[in-house]
């Protein structure tokens, strides 16, 4: 430092160094020049000193507040002028650049003059918004040719693809498979009927207040009548239940005023006046049996009958059912009464139980079928003369029944406690078992548990008939027919087909089903032995096993 120092003074005052020519002249002023520059050293420290604490103040200052920057620049301004100022005096007024380089080029070009370099961040450029074009700019620009012709294509290209996805909802419509027309049903080919021959067996109560109280029971059972002797009309009505009015006028069946062909006028003009009398009432229709007779011997009369029921009126626009049953068995009778009756519905014995040859049951079911529009088809084994039908089949072919009946175009009747396996005990007509949460012992409890088996089985297979289209008016085919099994199969329209298998021999059977509508696996809905055939498997249709004594019911979809 001291070098430098003294290498700046020689130079500032080489005057000096000539005019001195004598030795002690020359020593005396080199002290002084020495004295000079060791003061003029110190007020060097003393400002590059108070250089230093400025800068890191203004450095400080820097870098705490990015928003000052307008502050800053005025006092690196001052700072710089006052350093220029002080600077002056020890160079004499030269220019600094006559001052020799010192401590490098760095060194140099930081302390030139005192100055110090700072970088000052520019400021970030204002950002410019889009505000769009004004209304005048738009206008010029869209009366362009330009845009006219963009807008005149983009318009035609719109029509063009609404046109074409039209005329491809068009096609898809013409040639997609038309549905079929639902067919005309009444209220009594939407369910099964319910024939109740005696309220006092019935009900608890024995009477038509008792009758009123088990209403909820034949609702849970989905069925759409009852037949029964007159009362009960407004208690059934408020669950959605019709009421068929028993009015055979001989309940003997053999003689009597209804059979005699002399009084026979008489009787059906009596029955005239009841039937007006009871349709005012309410009911919903009329059973009478012993049809065949009165409808040859006085055919004018049961003209007048079938009028009156089957017309209906301003007050009941809705239609009544006029319901007929005969004791015949074989199709031809049962199809002949069928057509010259004209009722409504004819229950008849065509399905006689205990028949050992399935093979004559399935094709008098087929031909019926053939004949007549199922709407007018009626299928029960059983009834109010020939008792119920676990006393007739046997308790262990009650559920197949329940499903044979269920399952087969046309409507079920069945006779009260049908749906639970109730047998006759020496009378057609037995107490009819409703069964409580009471807890039983032994048999007693087994055969609780039984009903309520067949009670369940009855409701589901019910249930499923009253919302599945195939079966409340699908189409018939007959898959297979032998001695002891049949099969055969439901199917409307795109709906869900459904196949009913039956097995009335004791030891299994192997039906091997084959028909161009069916696929090689079905689904299991139901089935009398689930521990055989569960509800929700598969099974082969080629190779479909059943047990002794089963029916199952299968389920698979359209195939298109």
């Amino acid at each position: 430092m001291d070098a430098e120092l003294k290498a700046v003074e020689l130079h500032e005052v080489p005057e000096l160094k000539m005019e001195v020519k004598d030795d002690a002249l020359k020593d005396e002023v080199e002290m002084k020049m020495k004295d000079d520059a060791l003061k003029d050293e110190d007020e060097m420290k003393d400002d590059a000193l108070k250089d230093g604490g400025e800068m890191k103040m203004k450095d400080d200052a820097l870098k705490d507040g990015g928003d000052e920057a307008e502050l800053k620049d005025a006092d690196v301004t001052e700072d710089l002028d006052q350093e220029q100022q002080e600077k002056e005096p020890m160079t004499g007024g030269r220019r600094p650049s006559d001052a020799p380089p010192a401590g490098g080029a760095a060194a140099s070009a930081a302390e030139k003059n005192g100055s110090v370099k700072l970088k000052i961040p520019e400021e970030a450029p204002e950002e410019v918004k889009f505000t769009g074009l004004s209304k005048e700019e738009l206008l010029r620009v869209a009366g362009t040719p330009g845009w006219v012709r963009t807008r005149w294509t983009l318009l035609l290209l719109f029509w063009l693809g609404w046109l074409g996805m039209l005329l491809g909802a068009v096609l898809i419509i013409l040639q997609a498979p038309r549905c079929r027309d639902l067919p005309v049903t009444s209220w009594w080919n939407h369910g099964p009927l319910y024939q109740i021959g005696s309220v006092q067996a019935f009900t608890d109560g024995q009477d038509l207040k008792g009758l009123e109280q088990k209403v909820d029971a034949l609702s849970q059972l989905k069925v759409k009548g009852v037949l029964l002797g007159p009362g009960f009309v407004q208690a059934a009505h408020r669950k959605g239940i019709s009421v068929v009015l028993d009015l055979t006028p001989n309940y003997q069946g053999t003689s009597g005023p209804w059979f005699s062909n002399v009084s026979v006028t008489n009787v059906a003009e009596r029955l005239k006046s009841a039937l007006v009398f009871w349709l005012d009432e309410g009911v919903d229709g009329v059973q009478l049996s012993g049809v065949e007779r009165v409808s040859t011997i006085v055919p004018s009369l049961w003209a007048d009958i079938r009028a009156i029921v089957q017309n209906g009126t301003e007050q009941r626009p809705d239609e009544r059912v006029l319901i007929g049953t005969t004791d015949r068995s074989s199709v031809e009778d049962v199809s002949s009464l069928l057509s010259s009756t004209g009722v409504d519905l004819l229950i008849s014995r065509v399905l006689r139980p205990g028949d050992p040859d399935a093979t004559e049951r399935a094709q008098s079911v087929q031909r019926l079928y053939s004949s007549h529009n199922q709407t007018r088809l009626a299928w029960s084994v059983g009834g109010r003369t020939q008792g119920h039908l676990a006393s007739l089949v046997g308790p262990a072919l009650v559920k197949l029944h329940q499903l044979l009946l269920l399952t087969l175009p046309g409507t079920p009747v069945f006779n009260y406690g049908d749906e639970v396996g109730l047998m006759d005990e020496d009378t057609k007509f037995p107490k009819m078992l409703w069964d409580s949460d009471d807890a039983l012992n032994g048999t007693r409890q087994e055969d609780r548990d039984e009903r309520l088996s067949c009670l369940s089985f009855f409701r589901s297979v019910s249930e499923l008939r009253g919302k599945e289209r195939s079966l409340l008016f699908g189409d018939f085919l007959l898959l297979a027919n032998s001695s002891s099994s049949m099969a055969y199969l439901r199917v409307w329209d795109q709906s869900s087909r459904y196949l009913a298998a039956f097995n009335w021999a004791e030891e299994a059977t192997l039906l091997q089903l084959s028909d161009e509508t069916l696929p090689q696996q079905a689904e299991v809905v139901l089935s009398t032995d689930s521990s055989l055939l569960p509800a929700g498997g598969s099974v082969e249709l080629s190779s479909l096993q059943l047990g002794p004594e089963q029916a199952a019911l299968l389920r698979f979809p359209y195939a298109g």
